[in-house]
């Protein structure tokens, strides 16, 4: 990748935090009882670049390190070491002009405000960030289309759906057409044809306008669905980085076979290397490594003469991969 592809870099980037009171380690001289005060480190040496219309995912259990990363990437937090570079500024340092760069779309905050309408907001946003009128409607406008916002533009925000509200943040975030999308939790507490629609918008941001987006979600469908890159995260470092299937293939070979019969099976004795997943009314399902076990045998074994209405193999779900992952590398306490 060279230079001017490159949108993000991040050189040994580190932040850590200071837990405790310092008032009670007056305390603690007085009265003999020990410091109070730890040194917590949420991000330890990231050292990463990301081009120009990438899709990348944040992937981590809780405390990894995610959130910390991204808000150092919006300018919001400060490093404590190392280097971050978006766009060719330090974010933190030119936060003004960066902030008019990006978009942000948090998935349990808002950015628009709560008792005005969604096109009174819409105005606002123009006018804070010193848009060109003319471009400025006819972004507007086409954003309206594409995430059919007009039955209710006229609507305080604190009367919306939620997954009304979550498309006119997408809009909000897009008025001013930044070259990077930050998108935390984007479809969270959305019903399923919110979040299909949402996936399908952010997929056309990076296909037509080759937008880069920065997603961190614990919905490993969105993953799987829209970003080409994953970035696993455990204990503030990146513990592996690539295309999904890639990671999945070279960490978690297993496949899962799903098998429906027409009716409830007879008690199954399996052979061995099949692992029972799960076995729920007429469906049971079960895990081999394929390298070892040949899957039309296993296949076979399975069915063995019972009549079925369906069969399914393939890969072990994402997120079976994530668990073994973070169990292997000891990180799902961060």
């Amino acid at each position: 990748m060279s230079n001017k592809d490159t949108q993000i870099v991040l050189r040994d980037l580190s932040k850590f935090y200071t837990s405790g009171c310092p008032v009670s380690l007056s305390f603690g001289r007085l009265f003999g009882t020990p410091s109070a005060l730890k040194r917590i480190e949420a991000v330890r040496g990231v050292t990463l670049s990301i081009g120009k219309g990438e899709a990348v995912g944040l992937i981590g259990p809780n405390g990894a390190g995610k959130s910390t990363i991204t808000k150092m990437l919006a300018g919001i937090m400060r490093p404590s070491s190392g280097e971050v570079i978006v766009n060719g500024r330090i974010p933190f340092k030119e936060r003004i002009k960066h902030v008019a760069s990006i978009g942000v779309v948090f998935g349990q905050k808002t950015q628009l405000w709560w008792d005005l309408p969604v096109q009174q907001s819409f105005d606002l946003l123009r006018d804070i960030y010193h848009l060109q009128p003319e471009r400025y409607r006819r972004t507007r406008d086409n954003l309206i289309e594409r995430l059919s916002l007009g039955a209710f533009l006229s609507r305080p925000v604190r009367q919306l759906s939620l997954g009304q509200r979550m498309r006119a943040e997408f809009a909000a975030a897009l008025l001013r057409e930044p070259s990077l999308v930050i998108l935390d939790e984007p479809t969270i507490g959305l019903d399923a044809p919110a979040k299909i629609a949402v996936r399908q918008f952010i997929h056309e941001l990076v296909r037509d306008r080759g937008t880069t987006v920065l997603l961190t979600t614990h919905d490993m469908h969105d993953i799987e669905e829209i970003v080409d890159r994953v970035l696993l995260i455990g204990k503030g470092k990146i513990l592996a980085d690539g295309p999904l299937e890639r990671l999945r293939s070279e960490i978690f070979v297993e496949s899962e076979l799903q098998v429906e019969f027409a009716g409830e099976p007879s008690p199954l004795e399996l052979p061995e290397g099949i692992s029972l997943i799960d076995q729920s009314g007429n469906r049971i399902t079960v895990a081999f490594d394929p390298t070892k076990r040949n899957p039309a045998e296993v296949i076979s074994q399975i069915i063995s003469g019972r009549p079925v209405t369906d069969v399914r193999l393939g890969p072990r779900s994402i997120e079976e991969f994530i668990s073994h992952f973070y169990r292997v590398h000891g990180a799902l306490e961060a």
